[in-house]
């Protein structure tokens, strides 16, 4: 006799039912390897099947080598199957699918989120049905690795009108986002031990890439104008690539000046060196022109211009783009392959649409505005709340406030008080590298609509008083 019961309601056929308990037994050692198991004729009698129910049944498991079938001395457990060890203990790292908590809402103050609340989603998803019901045969095959061509003749032409630059389809590579064109640029250009220019404070997440990738950083102060070149040629001469953000320096948000474009060009061209312009949220700029991209300037084509739709669409659409010198193209298009052999084809080709029927330059043009109220707003309800104990740094564009408290001493002691209330506003010290340049949290207004910024102040008020 074995402990089975069958369920009557149960959809699974009796056979089924009586395999998979027999099968669950011998998993969980309950019946050891060499248990004689009852005849089937026992065992129909047991549960009130047919015989032939359980003939199935032992059939299934023999066929899988759960049970062996030994003539007149009956059917036993396998002796293959060897002693089972022991279940392990529970482990508690990760939360099982039943009290798995929900996905979190975006946190007020968290960098470099744009405001999903006023993305076109119905546009976008409209957008989405017709590309699918449009799929071709063709369109199942493997995807180009340096992207969709149609997409990148949009960008190409966008970048030619908004940013100044001059070049071709075959110059613009699509990837993951930001750290996908990074990536590529290490596997490109970069060999273990190269020297790398990093902006000091600089994007986190480059350096990290940088340095998994085996680059040795070359942390550069700076200053109000930016990245002080000559520092980096004083400390590295010879480096292989320069990693900066010229038209809004992050985390900062000062511009780089023209004397000093100039000289970073110069330095490219002498030292047969690279410069990756990272170009992460140009289209946001409140006072005076906007700027030219460094790019617009480089007459030795020693730039390398990435751009991602992370900032102006969403970030869980995880695609940007290259913009690479032409003598680089081949090099570039065979570490796509290598590194990535394509991107999903849907979501260029309804980037490509976004683009070519106008819909990116609008929805840029809707966002300036938006971020405009939004960052007044911001700066006004820190000002009436703090008052005197913050002070704002005046930036022209961008996505977030540099917001500095001169009484407090640590400001990462200020964030973990800020994620204990919900919100996630950055700690500057934690983005320097070799040189300080003081407390303060960055703040991002873009995801924070202006009617309830001024009570969330008041939370951030409380939670770092």
């Amino acid at each position: 006799m074995i402990p089975i019961a069958l369920d009557p309601a149960d959809t699974d056929a009796l056979y089924k039912q009586i395999a998979d308990r027999v099968r669950a037994a011998v998993i969980a050692g309950t019946l050891a390897p060499g248990t004689r198991l009852p005849s089937s004729r026992t065992l129909s009698a047991q549960l009130g099947v047919a015989r032939g129910t359980v003939d199935a049944a032992y059939a299934i498991l023999s066929g899988e080598g759960a049970v062996e079938t030994r003539g007149a001395s009956g059917t036993i457990v396998s002796r293959q199957l060897g002693a089972r060890p022991a279940a392990p203990a529970q482990r508690t790292l990760f939360a099982t699918p039943d009290t798995a908590a929900a996905p979190p809402s975006p946190q007020p103050f968290r960098m470099g989120l744009p405001a999903l609340d006023a993305f076109p989603r119905k546009l976008w998803s409209g957008l989405i049905v017709r590309a699918s019901r449009a799929l071709q045969t063709n369109d199942l095959i493997y995807p180009d690795p340096a992207g969709y061509l149609p997409l990148r003749h949009a960008i190409a032409a966008y970048l030619r009108l908004s940013r100044g630059i001059d070049c071709r389809p075959e110059q613009v590579l699509i990837t993951a986002g930001f750290q996908g064109a990074l990536t590529l640029v290490r596997h490109a250009l970069l060999r273990q031990g190269d020297a790398v220019w990093v902006e000091d404070p600089g994007y986190l997440q480059a350096r990290q890439a940088l340095e998994t990738g085996g680059a040795k950083l070359v942390p550069v102060r700076v200053d109000s104008e930016g990245i002080r070149v000559a520092a980096g040629i004083a400390a590295a001469p010879r480096a292989k690539l320069a990693l900066v953000t010229p038209t809004h320096q992050c985390p900062l948000g000062v511009a780089l000046t023209l004397p000093r474009r100039l000289a970073l060009l110069a330095w490219a061209a002498e030292a047969n060196a690279w410069v990756l312009e990272d170009d992460y949220d140009s289209e946001f700029r409140y006072a005076g022109h906007k700027l030219p991209a460094l790019k617009s300037l480089d007459h030795a084509d020693r730039v390398l211009f990435a751009g991602s739709f992370s900032k102006v669409l969403h970030p869980a659409l995880r695609l940007g783009y290259l913009i690479v010198p032409a003598e680089l193209s081949d090099t570039f298009q065979r570490a796509s392959r290598l590194a990535t052999a394509g991107l999903p084809l849907l979501d260029q080709q309804v980037a490509a649409t976004f683009l070519a029927r106008g819909h990116f330059a609008r929805h840029i043009r809707r966002m300036r505005a938006l971020y405009a109220e939004r960052r007044k707003a911001l700066a006004t309800a820190l000002t009436t709340i703090f008052g005197e104990k913050a002070t704002i740094e005046p930036t022209a564009g961008g996505m977030h406030l540099l917001v500095r408290f001169p009484d407090a001493a640590n400001d990462g002691v200020l964030v973990r008080k800020a994620l204990k209330a919900g919100l996630a506003p950055t700690a500057l010290s934690s983005l320097t590298m070799a040189h300080d340049c003081g407390q303060g949290l960055l703040l991002n207004f873009a995801n924070l609509p202006a009617e309830a910024t001024e009570d969330t102040v008041r939370r951030l008020a409380g939670a770092i008083a």
